[in-house]
């Protein structure tokens, strides 16, 4: 399983919407991601360039990519960003695969 951050922005559409009916996006969400096999790990909303920070564990970046076309395709949000993450592990074995492949071929 992968990891993936989700930053998004909504609509003022949006916006006005569920302040004069507040609910919660991160249900609707939550139900999205676990709809595409996947698990919901954290989810904020915040303020600045985005409205939304979310972390999931999908299968693979088909996975992600269907969840980010969905969500994108509601017309709710005006920003859909999906970054893939790397834990600690993954990272040291690819700085590892970095210095072998830096390294002065061997004649």
């Amino acid at each position: 399983m992968a990891f993936y951050m989700v930053q998004a922005a909504y609509s003022a559409t949006s916006w006005a919407a569920m302040v004069k009916s507040p609910e919660d996006r991160e249900k609707a969400f939550r139900l999205l991601i676990e709809k595409a096999g996947a698990k919901l790990i954290s989810f904020y909303f915040c303020f600045g360039e985005d409205d939304v920070v979310a972390i999931f564990e999908a299968a693979d970046n088909a996975s992600a990519a269907a969840i980010a076309i969905t969500a994108s395709g509601t017309g709710q949000l005006r920003n859909y960003r999906t970054t893939p993450l790397l834990t600690v592990e993954e990272t040291l074995g690819i700085m590892r695969k970095a210095g072998a492949l830096s390294e002065p071929k061997k004649t």
